[in-house]
């Protein structure tokens, strides 16, 4: 055995933890992810936009919804900066996810550069596989582990991009749509599987009880943000008044 091998995992190097992310990429979330951005590409030709475009989309905007938005308002000839704002506004539910996960991964960033880097990573898929098991990763390791799993997404992602792109002609329009409904099954799945807690469930069925409520109410974008203000700190203060009941007993 190895000196690498006999290490425990509190003493393995970053590119150790580097290939433990890209394993757990490479379970499920990838073809999550491959096949919701077959229907990008998909959208993204139907826009007649460059593949470069395209691929460039995938990169920079980095979320599914938001590309949509993108590609649909390119179809209708909605201006640039319009396009701009709504993508903007579309990704400030992404905030709360940018926020959960900087303090466990400031510890072993580096570099502020390298931890503003990694926020632009943070994405709907990315997130839900991150925000329990890196806890349970030494400080060293986590932003190793966090870059393996992300990039290997960020790379499937781009090589569905191009395949979806290329097979426009012939993907039904029905099932290149129903391929952008794979990732939030996938992420309410996810968030199912790794609750734990009271909190946990009373936050998940708050954002099911709320998303209808305020889906005609409130604008894309701050919608969810209002649910997870709303559902988040309800379910913290029934978490808190069942800890104190608990404590009294």
């Amino acid at each position: 055995m190895s000196v690498q091998e006999s290490e425990t995992p509190g003493t393995q190097g970053r590119a150790y933890w580097l290939r433990r992310g890209i394993m757990v990429a490479a379970r499920l979330p990838i073809f999550v992810m491959a096949f919701t951005f077959l229907g990008i590409g998909g959208l993204a030709r139907e826009a007649g936009v460059p593949l470069g475009v395209a691929l460039l989309s995938t990169v920079t905007i980095w979320a599914g919804p938001a590309q949509v938005i993108y590609f649909g308002a390119l179809i209708n000839g909605v201006a640039l900066p319009a396009i701009a704002l709504s993508i903007s506004l579309s990704s400030i539910r992404l905030l709360p996810m940018c926020v959960s996960l900087l303090p466990v991964l400031r510890q072993s960033a580096g570099s502020r550069l390298t931890l503003l880097y990694a926020m632009h990573q943070v994405a709907v898929t990315v997130w839900a596989e991150s925000i329990q098991a890196i806890r349970q990763i030494p400080p060293h390791g986590r932003m190793p582990w966090f870059m393996g799993l992300a990039h290997s997404l960020v790379v499937a992602a781009l090589i569905a991009t191009w395949i979806g792109y290329t097979l426009a002609a012939t993907l039904p329009h029905a099932f290149a749509a129903g391929l952008l409904f794979i990732t939030p099954i996938y992420f309410t799945s996810t968030l199912a599987r790794n609750a734990r807690e009271p909190i946990d469930w009373i936050a998940l069925s708050s954002g099911f009880v709320l998303a209808p409520l305020l889906k005609g109410i409130v604008s894309a974008g701050f919608d969810l943000m209002i649910i997870g203000l709303v559902g988040g700190t309800a379910a913290w203060l029934w978490q808190k008044r069942i800890r104190r009941h608990g404590a009294h007993l």
